[in-house]
């Protein structure tokens, strides 16, 4: 069997570093774009609400969100039950503001728009379509895109 270059293997070792490295890299963006002060602040968002994104992504699409990530956001994506009926964009945006201490409605869009914009770099515009057709309407523009009422 002849193995390419994109499929050899990677050891642990390496995976682990390169997986480290494109979680920094998730956060630093994340940190950048909601202008958080401190690095820790942006991991507990990012944390936050990508344990609360992965309720509600089912399917080949959750699948395939959890694999496009970085490790540690796979496992947040892939650790969570899916729930039987997505929230709307505004009720998923109140979930979270429920999970940060102090948040209100007005920040709490604010670290999910944060968080999940950050997210169509890192998979595509293919998967991130998917994702988004998978979701109830709304959800684009905490994505960062504009919703052009696809529904």
């Amino acid at each position: 069997m002849t193995v390419t270059t994109q499929e050899r293997c990677i050891a642990p070792e390496e995976r682990t570093s390169a997986a480290r490295a494109d979680w920094n890299l998730l956060i630093d963006s994340v940190r950048e774009s909601g202008q958080y002060p401190t690095r820790a602040e942006a991991e507990r968002v990012t944390r936050i609400v990508l344990s609360t994104l992965g309720g509600h992504v089912t399917g080949d699409e959750r699948v395939d969100l959890a694999r496009a990530l970085p490790e540690q956001a796979a496992r947040l994506i892939a650790g969570q039950i899916p729930v039987t009926s997505p929230l709307t964009a505004p009720g998923f945006v109140d979930s979270v503001a429920s999970r940060i201490e102090g948040a209100t409605p007005a920040t709490a869009r604010w670290d999910v728009s944060s968080v999940l914009s950050a997210l169509p770099p890192l998979i595509g515009d293919d998967l991130t379509n998917r994702v988004l057709a998978a979701l109830p309407p709304g959800y684009a523009l905490l994505f960062g895109r504009a919703d052009l009422g696809r529904r």
